[in-house]
């Protein structure tokens, strides 16, 4: 099977509908989230009913958490605070319903995959994976992975190989996977990349050829941007969209 992979939409209309038509050229049978559609940007709403008809399984982030009222984020900083509330007062109550019973991980047995937002070791907690030395707490459930896990949650791209003893980080770029490990992959951010790179991040797995692949896209972030500046949210969730941080 061939599935299409994407995260951390946050709120960025141009960037998803930019993804959602990239999708559209590379014969994926089924395409996946693994959460934070909410949070940061200025299109909630469109954002989570454009995810809903898109993704076959929508996994819970830590924003969609939040903006549904299913966690506690007064220690988030201000600005965060803030457009959390916002997003909460803006969403229709039928997407605040759809964020509540979302998922916080999801097992894909057939081809071998495990999605969650965060680490797998703590799906709750959100966690972040993005170091070796935070990868290596997976190896206390490597019995319980499957041949690959997808993350999101960092806005980063990343890619784990896991033995029963030892982590290897490579390079962030299409490979295939290795029957003798495990992988954890983190398929960065679609409306908020971090990386230094402004492009929305997508992914598509193989699970017969066992071939992972990043994809980047171009998208509107003049219009996105303007967006934000246009409404109550901080100034610099617009700003940080040209530069990729």
């Amino acid at each position: 099977m061939r599935i299409g992979v994407f995260s951390d939409v946050h709120a960025n209309l141009e960037a998803l509908l930019a993804v959602r038509e990239a999708f559209r050229y590379e014969a994926v049978q089924k395409l996946y989230c693994l959460g934070d559609v909410v949070g940061y940007g200025a299109n909630p709403n469109e954002c989570a009913d454009i995810v809903k008809s898109m993704a076959e399984i929508t996994i819970l982030g830590n924003h969609d958490a939040a903006v549904a009222g299913s966690m506690d984020y007064s220690y988030y900083y201000e600005a965060a605070r803030q457009v959390l509330d916002a997003h909460a007062a803006q969403l229709s109550k039928q997407n605040i319903k759809w964020l509540r019973a979302l998922p916080y991980k999801e097992r894909l047995k057939e081809i071998g995959v495990l999605l969650c937002h965060g680490s797998p070791v703590r799906t709750e907690e959100f966690d972040y994976v993005f170091t070796p030395e935070q990868a290596e707490e997976c190896l206390a459930i490597y019995d319980t992975l499957e041949n690959l896990t997808l993350i999101g949650h960092s806005h980063l791209c990343k890619v784990f190989a896991l033995s029963r003893t030892a982590v290897i980080e490579l390079p962030p770029k299409s490979f295939r996977l290795e029957r003798d490990y495990r992988y954890i992959v983190s398929v960065g951010s679609v409306g908020q990349p971090r990386d230094y790179d402004n492009r929305a991040s997508y992914t598509i797995y193989d699970s017969e050829t066992r071939e992972f692949e990043f994809k980047r896209i171009e998208y509107d972030i003049e219009l996105a941007a303007q967006r934000i500046f246009d409404s109550a949210l901080e100034r610099n969730f617009g700003h940080r969209l040209f530069i990729g941080v």
